[in-house]
């Protein structure tokens, strides 16, 4: 075996929670430490640590990633009411995820990883269709109330003198109750969006794609597509030029209507609630949310990447019971291929760059062999020649990867 190939700097590493952190430990001692003098800066986001420190571990792994400028992160549990009596929690903590976007302003890329043995579900899909989702606003930062009878609903705006800029009615109730949102964006946040989404397609080399309803929401949508056609004029439209590709804006429901019957090999940018159901939608017709690749970038150039799926609770109270589980570790070892890629290329080191290409190809290898997971063997044509484990598979990786790196 050819001796370790040495990092120059370190990588934040992120754990996480349940069946995901056990296959982060997998990946870790079977395929990284045998061949990788890995170096990283750790930090435990597990449930229980987060609860123990307050979340600030959460908090100082996002200010990690601005020092060392790329981290990976292991997928965690967002709690809610059932985890914290499960796991005794002082409260329900928020989303470690939506903590990091904020604090690093990132936007969410997510494209799916192919196999040459699983088709995608829409016919005409033959190249990766990469998803950035706007990770700020909507309904994810909204102000909603039921509204228990007969009255008026307003909109106020009151500047920072305490002077009233506007007042409009959202709707008179006349004949009962009903409910009432407010929503909000950020020019800055949707600048940033505007920003990592070309970056990324130029990075990528594709064409990309934006869709919104400005002709019905003429001021919040209108404002997304004001921002992103300004940034492009101004800054982007020679960059464009030059790597030959192209940018797009029609209606979301254009856009859909023509990715559906493209043949994909485009970013598409989606504003937060529409990136949320469309890139699992997307992810769905490749095959898998463990066959998806999740990066976040910031338009300062810090970058995080981490699996796209959730924990795998199911998976997990079964390891927890002594029996196999056959969970896809595909995403998390993408996530920590990317982030050893990404610290090659900071740092000018080839060779950590080959070595992440050389384990993405044996664990897509793997894959097209015919030996897979369960998720992957109820869609393969042809049908799996065998259904191995987590642990099963990530051996077999380590074996396709031992008969070319080595």
């Amino acid at each position: 075996m050819a001796s370790k190939v040495p990092m120059k700097n370190p990588i934040v590493e992120m754990d996480g929670d349940e069946m995901t952190r056990v296959m982060w430990d997998m990946i870790k001692k079977k395929l990284l430490a045998p061949n990788l003098d890995l170096k990283t800066e750790y930090y435990d986001l597990g449930l229980k640590k987060r609860d123990e420190t307050e979340d600030k571990v959460t908090l100082a792994a996002a200010e990690a990633i601005k020092k060392h400028g790329v981290g990976v992160k292991c997928a965690t549990i967002t709690p809610d009411k059932n985890r914290v009596k499960e796991y005794s929690l002082k409260q329900e903590w928020k989303s470690p995820n939506g903590t990091i976007r904020a604090i690093l302003d990132g936007t969410v890329f997510r494209k799916p990883i192919l196999v040459n043995n699983i088709q995608p579900g829409v016919r005409t899909w033959v190249k990766p269709i990469i998803v950035g989702r706007h990770a700020y606003g909507d309904v994810y930062k909204n102000t909603e109330f039921k509204v228990p009878g007969p009255g008026k609903a307003e909109l106020v705006f009151t500047d920072d003198k305490g002077k009233e800029i506007f007042r409009g009615t959202i709707q008179e109730f006349k004949k009962g109750g009903g409910v009432i949102q407010g929503i909000h964006n950020l020019d800055s946040s949707i600048h940033s969006f505007a920003k990592a989404c070309m970056d990324y397609a130029l990075d990528q080399k594709v064409d990309l794609w934006f869709g919104a309803k400005d002709t019905i929401s003429k001021i919040y949508d209108g404002n997304f597509k004001l921002i992103f056609n300004e940034l492009f004029e101004k800054e982007y439209r020679e960059k464009f030029n030059k790597a030959g590709i192209q940018f797009n804006f029609t209606l979301i429901d254009d856009t859909v209507a023509r990715i559906m019957k493209s043949e994909g090999g485009m970013l598409w940018a989606c504003k937060n609630y529409d990136g949320d159901v469309l890139s699992d939608m997307v992810a769905s017709a490749f095959g898998s949310l463990a066959m998806m690749t999740s990066v976040l970038v910031s338009p300062n150039g810090w970058i995080e990447y981490e699996a796209a799926h959730g924990t795998v609770q199911k998976h997990y109270y079964k390891h927890l019971k002594g029996e196999k589980t056959s969970s896809n570790c595909m995403a998390t070892l993408f996530a920590w291929t990317g982030a050893i890629r990404k610290r090659g290329e900071m740092d000018g080191t080839g060779d950590i760059c080959d070595f992440a290409d050389a384990l993405e190809r044996a664990a897509l290898s793997t894959i097209e062999s015919g030996i897979m997971t369960g998720d992957l063997a109820k869609l393969a044509k042809p049908a799996a020649k065998e259904i191995c484990s987590t642990e099963e598979f990530v051996d077999e990786i380590a074996r396709q990867l031992g008969k070319t790196w080595s």
